[in-house]
């Protein structure tokens, strides 16, 4: 009798160490294929991890909201709504404290209000790119050098929102994927 309630919690255990990665999975993929596509203006750098690996740290220019609202606390949650400028690349049409509609929003959190210029700042979560280990340096050189390029808003970073939520798909350089990018050099 022992052994079978041995049996049942280890079948159990099996079953909710399967169920835990696959729900994360699953919701990852439920943001790409249902979600909106954004294209994010990007600034990279690349450093390393030991645990992490190697990765292109990602940096926006969407980083703060205005906003004549002096009340924002740090760390508090906030809902940043967007839209798209005529280039397609994503910008906050408006911030508040609730969830918002309908409409495409990030559920982020404050890092502080600038009560000079009247801005609320704040950090966009997809701010690390995995890539091949192999890879990574040449793609931070490869990006640094598109950044210097006369084409303005040629590297972007592709991510997709869904009721809060975000995905980063990839990172572009004149519209070719970064590792691909990368491997033409």
């Amino acid at each position: 009798m022992k052994a079978i309630y041995i049996f049942l919690l280890f079948v159990v255990v099996v079953l909710a160490q399967i169920f835990v990665p696959a729900r994360m999975i699953y919701d990852q993929e439920n943001v790409i294929a249902t979600g909106t596509a954004y294209k994010f203006k990007t600034q990279p750098v690349d450093p390393s991890d030991p645990f992490k690996g190697k990765y292109i740290r990602l940096n926006y220019d969407v980083n703060s909201a205005p906003s004549n609202d002096t009340t924002w606390i740090p760390s508090a949650p906030i809902y940043i709504t967007l839209t798209t400028d005529e280039a397609g690349f994503a910008m906050v049409k408006a911030i508040s404290k609730e969830v918002p509609g309908d409409l495409d929003y990030l559920e982020l959190k404050a890092n502080w209000y600038n009560a000079y210029e009247k801005r609320v700042e704040f950090s966009l979560p997809f701010d690390e790119f995995y890539m091949n280990e192999t890879k990574a340096y040449d793609a931070e050189v490869a990006h640094a050098n598109a950044q210097r390029d006369s084409v303005p808003n040629n590297t972007y970073a592709l991510v997709y929102v869904l009721n809060g939520r975000a995905v980063l798909d990839n990172v572009f350089i004149n519209e070719v994927p970064i590792g691909d990018y990368v491997e033409k050099r």
